[in-house]
């Protein structure tokens, strides 16, 4: 039986902890953002041009002729293009941080081993709601290959005398503190609505990420944000900001729909310990008032932040309670220039800036 990553000395490490480069994939599909597609690659070019500021951006593009485009509009705002890097990869959506890898490290003084590094491949659905993936799912393999990296793909036995199954997980389903605590959502991965894995059990599924990503304490939420239809992603409602500190969207308004199921969230958080049995810490961040169009109410949280090297991007929605949220989380990362990016347009698409983004940890650091 082959060895999980936990076992050969693998961990998950925080967003917070260094940074060798971030992946993206360069947006492509108009239907993700049915006629507001003109102003999204506009949208990535601003990101990137401050995260190549403070570490490598590795793009995945769909052919010669997107890179070009994309190369010309980086130019054309001044991005340092030697921090760039372009991949032909081909995808279906732009949303790597759910059909990318999950990176793991080991502890080393020698970062330039081969071994230092690997990544995760978990199965990839389109959140057990779209059709067209078969593209996306692919995306694990082609970052492995280019990186030369050990690939783990997690599989589970299903006890029925069956082949073992792919387990499927988005990493916008989880968020780890590095020490050996995962957030989730029981929504997300126990629900029979959008079932990712509907023969795994509470139980399966903490050992799976227990093996894996060698967090052996999960904090199980309830449910996610109204809006979110990947059902119940921990990345609009909670992160952890440190060890034993976590963000968590609140609504203040009781006529909003968001106000009852965070409320039920943040009673979790208050009896939650992190893996020592510490009580976790709970920042409140606020909502924004909903964000609507045509008719439909889209998952705009301000918790879907990224933390790259010196640097905290939130996405901002023309709100006042915009500036609230960049000065919470500016007191929570003193170190790091906290950088609002509008995000009106990109959350049509239902995702904003942790969904567009995978961090490629630096290996040989302890946390």
């Amino acid at each position: 039986m082959p060895q999980t990553p936990a076992a050969l000395g693998y961990r998950m490490p925080a967003e917070w902890e260094p940074h060798s480069a971030t992946w993206i994939a360069w947006p492509h599909n108009r239907d993700d953002w049915p006629g507001k597609f003109g102003p999204i690659p506009w949208v990535y070019v601003e990101i990137v041009r401050l995260l190549s500021r403070v570490e490598r951006v590795e793009i995945l593009v769909d052919g010669g002729k997107a890179e070009r485009q994309a190369t010309e509009q980086l130019d054309r705002a001044g991005v340092n293009l030697d921090q760039v890097g372009f991949h032909r990869v081909k995808t279906d959506r732009v949303w790597t941080r759910d059909s990318g890898p999950s990176f793991v490290v080991k502890p080393t003084i020698e970062p330039g081993a081969p071994d230092a590094l690997a990544l995760v491949d978990w199965e990839f659905n389109a959140w057990a709601k779209y059709d067209n993936h078969l593209l996306d799912r692919k995306v694990p393999r082609a970052i492995g290959k280019i990186l030369d990296r050990k690939r783990f793909k997690p599989h589970f036995d299903p006890g029925d005398g069956t082949v073992p199954i792919r387990v499927v997980l988005e990493g916008g389903s989880i968020d780890v503190n590095g020490r050996g605590t995962l957030l989730t959502t029981e929504e997300c991965l126990l629900s029979d609505v959008q079932a990712r894995n509907p023969k795994l059990d509470l139980a399966g599924i903490e050992k799976i990420l227990a093996d894996n990503l060698a967090t052996p304490h999960v904090v199980w939420l309830d449910k996610g944000i109204v809006g979110d239809d990947t059902h119940g992603h921990v990345d609009d409602l909670a992160r952890f900001v440190g060890p034993s500190t976590v963000a968590l969207v609140v609504e203040n308004d009781p006529a909003d729909e968001n106000y009852a199921l965070l409320q039920a969230n943040r009673e979790r958080l208050r009896s939650a310990t992190d893996q020592d049995g510490k009580p976790l810490e709970i920042v409140e961040l606020p909502m924004p008032r909903p964000v609507v169009f045509e008719g439909t109410r889209l998952p705009a949280s301000y918790a879907n932040f990224y933390i790259a090297n010196g640097l905290v991007l939130v996405p901002t929605f023309n709100d006042p309670a915009d500036r609230e949220a960049l000065a919470i989380l500016a007191s929570l990362f003193p170190g790091r220039e906290v950088v609002g990016i509008h995000a009106v347009d990109l959350v049509w698409g239902l995702g904003t800036l942790h969904c567009m983004t995978q961090q490629q940890p630096a290996v040989g650091m302890v946390p």
